[in-house]
């Protein structure tokens, strides 16, 4: 009995091999929601991956508006533009951002 997959010769770890790359359409870009624990009971919740057509400074207003708490603004090299508000406002962001139209599957949810 021979195993037939073993005969390939490529290597799923070089980097010049193209056939193990994802291509656009099949990479997903996620939003996500994270909850990242301070001092004491304190907690910030950051939102990244939302898409630059969006403007990040209404947004920030309107949680803080709706949400009652803080915010900022967090320009990072790899993840982009953050927002980072204070407290535990996952549930919030995630019903403010269905709501909006954004797909509940395209969201993901980290935390405790």
């Amino acid at each position: 009995m021979s195993i037939q997959n073993l005969a390939s010769q490529a290597d799923p770890f070089d980097a010049d091999n193209d056939d193990f790359e994802q291509t656009d359409s099949t990479k997903e870009t996620y939003i996500h929601i994270r909850i990242q624990q301070r001092n004491g009971r304190k907690t910030l919740t950051t939102l990244q991956g939302l898409s630059k057509e969006y403007d990040y400074k209404k947004i920030l207003k309107e949680f803080k508006k709706q949400f009652a708490c803080n915010g900022t603004l967090i320009e990072d090299e790899d993840m982009g533009t953050v927002i980072q508000l204070q407290g535990d406002q996952r549930a919030k962001i995630l019903k403010f951002l269905t709501e909006q139209g954004i797909q509940k599957d395209t969201i993901k949810l980290h935390g405790f």
